[in-house]
């Protein structure tokens, strides 16, 4: 069975909704863990065997998986019966990975360094800025629901994971700002973002 190494209201947060999505959360163990915050607190787990004691990370037998955008192809390549992955052989695989790696490489770097305030023209080179960032979700959301046509799938979860949980961020085009808001009203997402979000008051 698949273990997934899981800390509260953190960037594994968004493979929980994946999971409770695809409707495998019985085949899936998952394993809390404490992660080092922003504020101080937390620290590495002993019980995380990530190298570098964050999360997600996901493990099977002696194979194992990091990065969001890879533990999110590894589980609907793994569950294909759930639709929201493009199995090999599809016509929108190439799509479908494409938006997965320009969420790592590309959209993640741009949100990170403009929240932090670091400018360089070799920054603006490698990956862009906020506002091209934007343009391309915009160009493509003005003519469809979902970035990969008519039905949601595992990329809209995560490319729009960092607007659910900072509403600050949220982009001012009408088009991706709809997107994130149906993006948002998945049941799947509110059950975990109240859950994670409750268990923090306590």
């Amino acid at each position: 069975m698949p273990t997934l190494y899981h800390a509260p209201n953190s960037r594994s947060s968004s493979i929980i909704v994946l999971i409770q999505e695809m409707g495998i959360a019985d085949q899936i163990e998952v394993i809390e863990v404490t992660v080092a915050r922003q504020d101080g607190s937390g620290g590495p787990d002993p019980r995380n065997p990530h190298p570098e004691s964050k999360v997600p990370y996901l493990t099977e037998g002696t194979d194992h998986v990091r990065e969001r955008g890879a533990i999110v192809a590894y589980l609907t390549d793994r569950f294909p019966d759930s639709g929201l992955g493009r199995p090999v052989g599809h016509p929108q695989r190439g799509a479908f990975l494409s938006w997965l790696f320009y969420y790592q490489g590309v959209m993640e770097p741009v949100l990170v360094l403009d929240w932090a305030k670091i400018e360089h023209p070799a920054l603006h080179t490698t990956f862009r800025d906020l506002d091209t960032m934007f343009a391309r979700l915009s160009e493509v959301l003005e003519h469809q629901p979902y970035l990969l046509g008519e039905e949601y799938s595992a990329v809209d979860l995560l490319l729009s994971s960092p607007f659910q949980w900072l509403p600050d961020a949220m982009p001012v085009q009408p088009a991706v700002q709809a997107w994130v808001k149906r993006c948002g009203a998945r049941p799947a997402l509110k059950a975990v973002e109240g859950r994670e979000r409750a268990a923090l008051r306590q």
